[in-house]
């Protein structure tokens, strides 16, 4: 779990490993930005991880995301 209120501008571009207990295979994305109660997330880009920004967040329960190692 990562916990919003610890993230700081340094988090913006940091892989995160997406998991929900429906899902078997991890999903790798790009923290884009935040809110109170979403990490927002590129999970698709069409694998132009250097442009990631410019491509739409997915509202993500940080629950589900862990930083990837």
């Amino acid at each position: 779990m990562i916990e919003i209120a610890n993230l700081t501008s340094a988090d913006c571009g940091r892989w995160v490993r997406y998991r929900d207990r429906f899902e078997s295979k991890p999903d790798l994305g790009r923290i884009k930005s935040w809110n109170s109660k979403f990490i927002f997330v590129v999970y698709r880009c069409a694998g132009n991880w250097d442009d990631f920004e410019n491509y739409t967040g997915v509202a993500t329960d940080p629950s589900d995301l862990e930083f990837k190692k």
